[in-house]
Formats: structure tokens, sequence, C-alpha cells
């Protein structure tokens, strides 16, 4: 009996033994993973796709076959991942056994299969067959991405008059302003969006046209950045609101005293060149630009009250330079010296007239007052009418009617005299040379404000010209006034001065 239990006491501890040296024992095997990357439209093996897996292991690359082996994997649950640019990042699972080879395969879509192209744009402004538009135009269109990318745009315009193509590109927002167009040309635009993974998206084509800038009557100044910039503007509208105006010379140079002839088809004014002043001519649409006066500059005591006048229908240009006045071809040959004031004097004025072949001109000493105002035969140089003289103050802002009957000009009633040249109380006045009466328009305007710079309309039934505070430095308008019984005035152009009417 007791030998039995010796011998079941042995098997016993046996087994206990065997049992706990199997529970502490832990079994890690190692396997590997193999696998292959290829396009899922096409079926096409892709390089260099990076392979990682989570939990962390050793990262490999596929080679030009698409295929990758990862050795050593210890045994157990894996997600492995596919990673490439411009395709979508994948995931497939892998169970690692001991001593065995898992296979996996990616079909990666690329980004563009899996991205919503952009909307294609709608054009909003210009309409399609817009005319008559002003050489800056806003242009506005309508579009979208579908899914959240960053779109950028590029407004494509081409001018069907020199096949010219104007390209804007990286544009962020769906409005872009283009300055300069050429006036009197027809258009084509174009829009495209484009979000940097898909095809590009065009919208349709539409055309519109520019306004013919020949046919603008009125020309003014206005001031931009310091500088005199020339304007024009197809008429006179009461609401100057509505009125389309156009820039014709640079804003880097300083432009001023606009005077059109429409027979020659140019526009004379002045212009800053270093020091000096001189005479350019231009195209109604601000083009072909030519300087025309070099060795003898326009010159006088005040730059702002100088002005000049075409003569011989286009073909001369009358221009003072201190007490003297030249006359100069308009292609700048031929400068001629045809009147010297006796008194020696300054000329700072000068308006002709075709029908009679004469000139008004305004005469002052070196600080802008002693003036006269006469009428001269430039061709016998003599004085053949006076004005108006003897006034205390300033006086300018000469114009003659088209039959070259009356003279208008302006007269600081206020008779102040002082180092600024300041002006208080101006009016307008008319004078007929054959009555010889002189006429103050009367015309009701606000208190402590300037009307200067008359002009008289194409048709001599109006007159346009600018109203400012006497305090020298607040905003400068032009107003348009009919030659009717109640002679009131109406804003036409703010923010203007210089104005010319033809």
């Amino acid at each position: 009996m007791r030998t039995i239990l010796k011998t079941l006491a042995f098997f016993f501890l046996i087994t206990l033994l065997t049992g706990c040296s199997e529970d502490t024992i832990d079994e890690t095997g190692e396997g590997t993973l193999t696998g292959k990357v290829v396009t899922a439209s096409g079926n096409q093996p892709l390089e260099n796709v990076k392979i990682s897996t989570t939990p962390i292991s050793t990262t490999v690359f596929t080679d030009s076959e698409g295929a990758f082996v990862i050795d050593n994997l210890a045994t157990g649950e894996y997600s492995v991942q596919a990673e490439l640019d411009a395709f979508v990042t994948a995931f497939e699972g892998a169970n690692i056994q001991d001593a065995r080879t898992v296979n996996v395969v990616f079909e990666l879509d690329s980004v563009a299969s899996k991205n919503l192209a952009p909307k294609r744009p709608i054009l909003i402004s210009p309409e399609d067959g817009e005319d008559d538009l002003n050489t800056t135009v806003e242009f506005i269109w309508s579009s979208s991405d579908n899914d959240g990318d960053e779109v950028s745009y590029r407004l494509e315009i081409r001018n069907g008059t020199t096949n010219e193509m104007m390209t804007f590109e990286e544009i962020k927002d769906t409005v872009y302003t283009v300055n300069d167009l050429q006036a009197g040309a027809n258009y084509i635009w174009q829009v495209t969006a484009n979000d940097g993974i898909n095809d590009e998206v065009s919208s349709a084509l539409a055309g519109f046209r520019t306004l013919n800038l020949a046919e603008n009557r009125v020309f003014f100044n206005r001031e931009v950045n310091g500088n005199s910039v020339i304007f024009s503007s197809p008429g006179t509208d009461a609401n100057p609101d509505s009125v389309a105006v156009f820039r014709l010379t640079p804003l880097d140079k300083n432009s001023f005293r606009p005077r059109k002839n429409s027979t020659a088809g140019k526009v004379a004014f002045l212009r800053s060149v270093g020091a000096e002043t001189h005479l350019f001519t231009m195209n109604s649409d601000g083009s072909g630009v030519r300087q025309v006066t070099r060795d003898i500059p326009v010159a006088g005591f005040n730059l702002e009250e100088i002005d000049f006048t075409w003569f011989d229908n286009g073909a001369r240009l009358y221009y003072p330079n201190f007490d003297k006045l030249y006359a100069i071809n308009a292609d700048g040959t031929g400068v001629e010296l045809v009147y010297t004031e006796p008194s020696g004097n300054f000329i700072t004025e000068v308006a002709g007239n075709a029908v009679n072949k004469q000139l008004v001109i305004k005469t002052n000493n070196s600080a802008g007052y002693n003036a006269r105002i006469v009428v001269i035969d430039p061709d016998t140089d003599t004085e053949v009418a006076v004005v108006a003289e003897g006034f205390s103050g300033a006086m300018g802002g000469l114009d003659f009617s088209i039959g070259g009957t009356r003279v208008l000009y302006t007269r600081d009633i206020s008779g102040s005299e002082n180092a600024q040249y300041r002006q208080l109380n101006t009016y307008i006045f008319q004078h007929d040379l054959v009555t010889g009466l002189t006429t103050q328009l009367q015309m009701e305007r606000p208190a402590g404000t300037l009307d200067l710079d008359p002009r008289y309309a194409p048709n001599d039934g109006a007159i346009i010209f600018m109203n400012t505070s006497n305090d020298g430095i607040s905003r400068r308008d032009l107003y348009r006034v009919v030659f009717d019984a109640e002679l009131n005035r109406e804003l036409i152009f703010e923010d203007a001065s210089m104005p010319d009417w033809e």
C-alpha cells in the first residue's frame, strides 16, 4: 500500500512540473510579407510606392514592377499602408504567421479620379455683345469648386482688331479689372478654372466693344497721385454718375490743359518735361503721343493759368513764352515768333478763332496782375480790340465764340491782389466785340466759391466751367449752364478742372 502511494505522488509531481514549464514558454515566430501595387485603372505597376505597417516595422518601397518584400516580420495582425503622391493612400490587412509568406495586392486610385473638377465658369459682365464700354473694364464671372480645393482662374482677352492676346494668371477672385484697353476695338474674353488636380475647365466665349473715343467731345483734368491726368467723356449728361469717363494720359506723367481740334482729329495738351513745360499732341483715344515744342518751351508766371490755342484749322498752334507769342506747326516744325508784348508783361493765355482768324490774349505782370485782355491780328502784329483792362485783381479763362463776335473771360470782382494769386470772388463775363458791351453772367452759386475756365459749347448755346472754393485747396467740379432765361447750373463732372468742349 505504501509503495502504491509513493508511485502516485511521483507521477503527480512530474505532471505538475510539466504543466508549469509549458505555461511559462512564450514562443514568437516570424513570417514574410510580400505584395504588389498597381493602378486601379489599367492595372499598371507603380514604382517607388512607400509601404509601411501598423504596428511599425520596416518601411520599404516598391520596385519597377510594383513589388515589395518585408522579411522577418513578427507574427501577428498588421495594417499595411501603400502611399504615393498623386494617388489615394490605400490600406490592406495581413495576418503574419510563423514561417509563412503572406501576399497582399494594392490597387491605387489616382487623386484626380476621386476629385471633382471645378464648376465651369459662367461669364457675367461684360455681357456678350455689350457695346460702348470704358477702356477700363471690370470682368465678373461665377464658378466654384465641388470638393473644397482651392481654385485659380486665368482670364484671356483677345483684341479682335489687332489680334493681341492679354493673359492674366492665378486670379483667386471672380472679379478682375483690366485698364487701358484699346478704344473702339472689339474684344473676346474667356475664363478658365484650375484646381491643380483635374483638367482645366473653360467658360464659353463672350464679346464686347469699347467706345470709340474719337467721338468724345469733353476733356478735362483730374489730380491722381500728385499728377494731373487728362480724361475724356462723350457728353455732358447732368448726372455725373451716369457719364462714361476715359483716362487718356499715364498716371506717372504730369499732363494738363487739353485742347481738341476736330479738324485735325488731335488733342493738344501741356506736359512737364524735366523742369520745362512743352506742347504735345495725341489722338482722341490717347494714342499717338507726340512732343511738339522742344527748343522754346511754354513758360509764364503760373503754369495753372497758361493756355494755348489751335489755329489754321489744326495746322498750327500758338503758345506763350513770357512776353512772346510763338506759332509752331502741329508736327513740331516751323516755330515762329508772331507777337511780342510791347509793355514787357507776360502773355499768359491765348484763344483763337477760325472765322475771323484773330487771337484774344491775356497779359499780366510777373505777379499775375495788371491784366489786359485784347484781341490781336497775328498777321499784322497789332491790337484790334480791348476786351478788359484797368481792373485790380485776377482775370483769365479766355474763349472765343464760334462766330468770333464774343469773348468769355473771368474776373475777381473783389479786386484782391496777393502773393499767392488767391482769388476771392470770381465771376464769368462775356464781351460782345460788335457792341463793345460786357455782361456779367448772373448765375447763382454757393457763397465763397469761384467760377473759372469757362468754355463755349460747340454750338455756342451753353458753357461749361469749373467751380471751386476760394480756399484754394477744395475739390474742383465742372458745371454746365445753358443760355436761357434761368441760367441754372448743372453739375456734370466731379473732381475735374481745365475743361474743353469741342
